[in-house]
């Protein structure tokens, strides 16, 4: 290596001219600071005229954040309600041929298992359209309304639902009615759009209500913990079918509502007055207010119904304008004359009748959960004593308390069959005193009328 030992500049590094540069605006500052301290201490700062310091009060800062806080309150809860609760329901009616399913009779009889699952199968491929498609967000359901035959295999009505703002109506209805076209004609689906009825129709909410709760029996879950002497107070939509049989606003009498325009009760409610037109029938868990209510057009009373015995005490009454379904008012399943009850089955019997022997009458429906007893039991001597017919059922308990009452006359005692469907199996007839032991109620057994029933209504 070369070593001419001259003495030669090493050329500073960026490091070093950094830190030359850091030095030098030190001093500089220094300087500064040294110079502006001994100019406040010989010369006195010169006064600001016209200018005054500002500070806001604490008050009035806490009134501008509340302001603020308020108007972001109001936008938001306008962006939300506008977003998501604006959103209101709309109804569209649309026919379907299914070409691979014969016609089946079984598929017209309520709850039957075929047309539960044929329901379901339905319901489930129309799911599987719109929740896979733009309209995901606004689709809430399907209900298969009814079945009939036709010249290619099964023909089906479906109620359709969706949720959306007022102003989209003619959109959403347009791309529903695409997406089902263009899904159904792809031969991805057994369901086909009947041609004879192309297009979604329009359907009120009222209306599809109507047909949403035009299956009868549906109402309480069952089973229920809760136990109308002693009973409990029932809650909004679980007795659907209950009516109230009134004159001047005064409940007499209990009912069943077996269609849109009859109902069903005793006979011996209409003993001392047979006009219709003093009658009048109210719907809803409370007497006052009432939910609905429907004027009487006419009452026949069983033909063999005598006042002085308890046989036959059965009656049904044709409402002057037929009642619109809804969640809280429809129909009990009334049952075949083979339906079946058997003794310690549990059911249930509703009413506003009195709580005791001689009591008030509540506002508010009740409901009381009792046991069948055999007619063999309850003809015992220390029972009934043989006053039990195979027209009457024996419901409660031996050892009283839980047990209908006064004013329950007439109401419905009902029984849960598979999917909680409830069937009308009597009707609340006589007894003696209320919850007395070894005098459970006597109730009229609706099987033994069947033919009668239908005779008079074609139900």
């Amino acid at each position: 290596m070369r070593n001419d030992n001259l003495s030669r500049p090493r050329v500073p590094s960026e490091e070093d001219a950094l830190r030359v540069w850091l030095l030098e605006i030190s001093v500089i500052l220094k300087r500064c600071k040294s110079r502006c301290c001994k100019d406040e201490d010989i010369l006195p700062r010169p006064a600001i005229l016209g200018r005054r310091t500002s500070t806001l009060q604490p008050w009035m800062i806490a009134l501008i954040i509340t302001a603020i806080v308020l108007i972001l309150a109001i936008i938001i809860g306008l962006l939300v309600y506008f977003l998501a609760y604006d959103q209101k329901p709309h109804y569209y009616k649309v026919s379907f041929q299914i070409p691979s399913i014969d016609y089946n009779p079984s598929f017209s009889i309520e709850h039957s298992d075929s047309r539960n699952e044929m329901k379901q199968k339905i319901a489930g491929e129309i799911d599987n359209i719109f929740q896979k498609s733009s309209l995901k967000d606004h689709y809430i359901k399907s209900h298969a309304v009814n079945f009939r035959p036709s010249n290619d295999g099964l023909k089906t009505d479906v109620l359709l639902m969706f949720q959306f703002p007022a102003n989209n109506v003619d959109f959403i209805r347009k791309q529903a009615d695409d997406i089902l076209h263009q899904k159904l004609n792809s031969n991805e689906s057994f369901l086909k759009i009947d041609t004879s009825s192309p297009y979604l129709g329009d359907i009120s909410e009222v209306q599809a209500e109507h047909i949403l709760n035009s299956c009868c029996g549906m109402g309480m879950d069952y089973p229920s913990m809760e136990r109308i002497a002693d009973g409990e107070i029932a809650k909004k939509a679980d007795w659907p079918w209950q009516a109230s049989l009134q004159m001047d606003g005064v409940h007499f009498c209990g009912a069943s509502l077996i269609s849109e325009e009859w109902l069903i009760t005793a006979a011996h409610c209409f003993d001392t007055y047979k006009n219709p037109k003093l009658w009048m029938a109210s719907f809803g868990t409370t007497l006052s207010p009432p939910l609905m209510r429907r004027n009487v057009q006419s009452i026949i009373v069983h033909e063999n119904y005598a006042a002085h015995k308890h046989e036959d005490d059965i009656a049904v009454v044709k409402l002057s304008t037929p009642v619109l379904y809804s969640e809280e008012v429809h129909r009990v399943c009334l049952p075949d004359a083979a339906f079946e009850v058997l003794p310690k089955n549990k059911v249930f019997v509703t009413g506003w009748g009195a709580l005791k022997a001689n009591g008030p009458f509540p506002n508010a429906l009740r409901q009381v959960e009792i046991e069948i007893i055999s007619n063999d039991v309850c003809n015992q001597v220390k029972v009934y004593g043989g006053a039990v017919s195979s027209g009457m059922i024996c419901a409660g308990f031996l050892t009283g308390r839980l047990d209908a009452c006064e004013g329950d006359s007439g109401g419905p005692l009902v029984i849960a069959r598979n999917r909680n469907i409830w069937y009308l199996i009597g009707i609340v007839s006589w007894g003696i005193d209320c919850g007395k032991k070894n005098k459970p109620g006597l109730y009229t057994k609706v099987t033994h009328y069947r033919d009668w029933i239908k005779s008079k209504t074609n139900i």
